[in-house]
């Protein structure tokens, strides 16, 4: 084999790796990255705002907008639920799939007539979700929630939490997040991302 056909092989040969590379780099950058089935979510038993029995599967199925926080969240619930009810009224019929979930990081004083009232201050799109204390702590650390009770001066306690909104995808897993307070065109375009995934 001469030089030049030496040449050639090693040439064409540097060709297919590097094009391999390309396409598998590619392929790599248009796949969602938060998609570890199983490293996000938690089975549980707990009870929504109008008193029926709720399980994980309810976040199955549909693309789901999920919330941890509490009614007497002082700024960051309330905005952070306020928001919510906007991209359902801006999306419009795009969003008739999407289902929205309210968790409660402190059951203990969120009964489900609470959960259901506070809701409904903002829209009738986001069912509450409350219960016993020991399956909401299941749900908590399967989403890696953050929350934790803080002694107040007067006696009572506020809580803690992680202010992020959850993009479930419908098999249930985590898809992404929109920060609190997140510019309202980026939270949208989340969220229709979210929905054409589904």
């Amino acid at each position: 084999m001469s030089n030049r056909q030496r040449f050639i092989t090693m040439a064409v040969a540097l060709t297919l790796v590097v094009g391999a590379g390309v396409i598998g780099y590619a392929t790599f950058l248009m796949t969602p990255q938060v998609r570890a089935a199983g490293s996000f979510g938690a089975a549980f038993t707990l009870t929504d705002d109008r008193g029926q029995p709720i399980t994980e599967k309810a976040l199955s199925g549909h693309p789901s907008l999920v919330y941890f926080g509490y009614t007497h969240c002082p700024d960051v619930c309330p905005t952070t639920l306020y928001d919510m009810a906007g991209w359902f009224k801006t999306l419009g019929p795009q969003a008739d799939r999407l289902k929205a979930y309210f968790f409660s990081v402190d059951p203990e004083r969120d009964t489900p007539a609470i959960m259901h009232s506070y809701t409904g201050n903002f829209t009738d799109r986001i069912t509450g979700i409350t219960g016993d204390p020991g399956e909401m702590r299941k749900a908590i650390k399967g989403w890696r929630i953050y929350a934790k009770k803080v002694p107040s001066p007067d006696g009572g306690y506020t809580m803690d939490h992680t202010a992020s909104v959850l993009l479930v995808d419908a098999g249930g897993n985590l898809s992404g997040t929109i920060a609190y307070q997140e510019n309202d065109d980026v939270a949208l375009q989340k969220i229709r991302n979210l929905l054409q995934q589904n």
